[in-house]
């Protein structure tokens, strides 16, 4: 498992911000996406009765609805052990394969390092 603390800054800004949505927003899941110019999208989950969304796929909404044309990284924050499979082709169709998904925990503890597929 690699450290938070050896990880780029701009990776620890995606997991600070995801968490920060997390917790303002009160919601189950905070994410963030990077884009091809250094953009950050930050969102977190949707659940409404005729629309399910997680943070990631709310974020990657965000960032192709703002005219992002790739993506660099992905940082989700959640009680899950490892990242969802449609989070990661969210991150794929946008960043394409091998993307880096980061996926941390409440309290901002990176667990897993994953990437799109």
């Amino acid at each position: 498992m690699t450290e938070i603390s050896e990880l780029d800054p701009e990776d620890k800004k995606i997991i600070t911000l995801a968490r920060s949505a997390r917790a303002r927003n009160g919601v189950a899941e905070g994410a963030a996406v990077r884009d091809e110019t250094g953009r950050t999208y930050v969102a977190g989950t949707v659940a409404l009765e005729s629309l399910q969304l997680s943070a990631v796929q709310t974020a990657v909404a965000m960032a192709v609805a703002s005219g992002a044309q790739s993506l660099e990284a992905a940082a989700v924050v959640s009680a899950a052990e490892e990242p969802a499979a449609a989070d990661l082709a969210a991150v794929r169709d946008l960043g394409g394969a091998g993307t880096p998904v980061l996926l941390a925990g409440p309290d901002g503890t990176l667990k897993v390092v994953a990437e799109a597929r």
